[in-house]
């Protein structure tokens, strides 16, 4: 891969605007190995940059790289706005889920399909209510019933659960102790002040950035999941 391409996927990737010496920094190791010294590895990133910034300036492109704040963004060019914000209009928002329903919405992925019972099992408390939330925001649906005594109803993933979480199929879920570490990551950087027990889920890709919040029906089922009752309590 040419300096070129490092270079331009650096600055697309990078959330905020990143600087000539960061980059610098980022490519260092790689240039360094063919003997160039640091003065012509700079020389060489800034004219990776311009030659990046002329080729986006073309009318063929929608998007351009800017120079911002000190350093460098890519961002969608002036007269695309009409077309980007009616995709941005489009795009369905972040909604936010309880530690509890994340917890359940796991069981469900990885044990599908899987009866509510052998859920509240696993957990120690009972699921039914947080079931009801997650068929509500479509991310799990029926899969017919489990051939025993009582003939409990199966639960298993939707498509809207590949969607939101960026998935072609469920094959392609990490492994449980992977998870489990990205939920811990993502609840303790997602907590919020006043309702501790809330994180978001997103559809949007790396370079989307919805922003809205879920109505008051939503927060209620939220304080209805945190309500949970242990499982050994509840008649099955």
């Amino acid at each position: 891969m040419s300096l070129k391409a490092k270079v331009e996927a650096i600055i697309y990737a990078a959330e905020m605007p990143i600087t000539l010496d960061q980059i610098v920094q980022l490519v260092k190791e790689l240039v360094a190995a063919e003997g160039v010294d640091d003065a012509e590895i700079r020389s060489q990133v800034r004219a990776a940059i311009e030659e990046l910034t002329a080729d986006y300036s073309s009318d063929d492109h929608g998007i351009e790289l800017r120079q911002i704040a000190g350093g460098y963004r890519m961002s969608t060019k002036p007269e695309q706005h009409d077309v980007v914000r009616a995709f941005a209009k489009s795009l369905k928002p972040p909604f936010r889920l309880s530690l509890p329903a994340l917890e359940t919405l796991a069981v469900i992925a990885y044990k599908q399909p899987v009866t509510v019972p052998e859920i509240s099992e696993i957990r120690g408390v009972d699921a039914g209510g947080v079931i009801a939330t997650l068929l509500d925001r479509k991310l799990i649906t029926t899969a017919g019933r489990k051939a025993v005594i009582g003939r409990p109803i199966l639960y298993k993933t939707s498509k809207e659960f590949l969607l939101r979480f960026g998935l072609s199929d469920i094959h392609e879920l990490p492994s449980m102790e992977e998870f489990e570490k990205l939920l811990a990551e993502s609840f303790q950087s997602d907590l919020l002040p006043s309702e501790g027990t809330l994180v978001e889920t997103s559809s949007s890709s790396p370079s989307a950035s919805p922003s809205a919040l879920e109505d008051d029906s939503s927060e209620a089922a939220s304080a209805e999941e945190e309500a949970e009752t242990p499982a050994s309590t509840k008649p099955e």
